[in-house]
């Protein structure tokens, strides 16, 4: 079994923290702020940008972003588990909040973001769940907002096949939703993206 399947091949909510912590740090082999720090830059976040991180986890993409945003920005981080928002919210920066949901409800009015991010997140919503997911995702930002997913892609064929291609797992998903895809693309330790606005 190959490790993205070990790490990647399951849906539901992930409550262990620094389990998670420590399979992100062997996943990415001690590159994971560099990794992350480019879908960070991928989203194109501005100062005084208003962030929602679906999926958040521990908040470590949360983190990266918040100085980019600066004070006049917010980066708001939402996760269906209460440990991730517990270990996120301990280590929260000042304009970083925690909500506890999931993707399929977003607590927040429409067009309350000028960017949301999905990384590594898809994957863990029930496969009925994923379009009501990215209509929220859609709803929730504003008119010209982007969008970031960034999902695993496969191992092909040299640690052992993954189920589930980014490519089909996100295929027609973001585009029947209403959004016009602007640029898509593989990153280094097997992770496959698309960035899109919101017309």
């Amino acid at each position: 079994m190959g490790l993205a399947r070990l790490l990647h091949h399951h849906t539901g909510t992930i409550d262990h923290p620094l389990a998670y912590e420590v399979s992100a740090t062997v996943w990415f082999l001690g590159a994971r702020r560099a990794v992350f720090t480019r879908l960070a830059a991928a989203v194109r976040p501005r100062a005084g940008d208003r962030v929602l991180d679906v999926g958040c986890g521990t908040g470590y993409l949360s983190r990266i972003l918040s100085p980019v945003v600066g004070p006049a920005g917010q980066v708001t981080g939402i996760d269906p588990s209460p440990a991730m928002i517990r270990y996120a919210a301990a280590r929260a920066r000042g304009n970083c909040t925690y909500v506890l949901g999931g993707a399929q409800t977003l607590p927040f009015p429409d067009g309350s973001f000028d960017a949301v991010t999905a990384t590594l997140v898809v994957h863990h919503i029930p496969a009925e769940d994923r379009p009501e997911a990215l209509g929220e995702m859609y709803r929730v930002l504003r008119p010209g907002g982007r969008l970031l997913v960034a999902e695993p892609r496969p191992l092909a064929g040299r640690l052992g096949p993954m189920d589930g291609d980014p490519r089909d797992l996100l295929g027609s998903l973001i585009l029947d939703t209403g959004f016009q895809v602007e640029s898509e693309g593989e990153l280094p330790y097997l992770l496959y993206y698309v960035r899109a606005a919101r017309p």
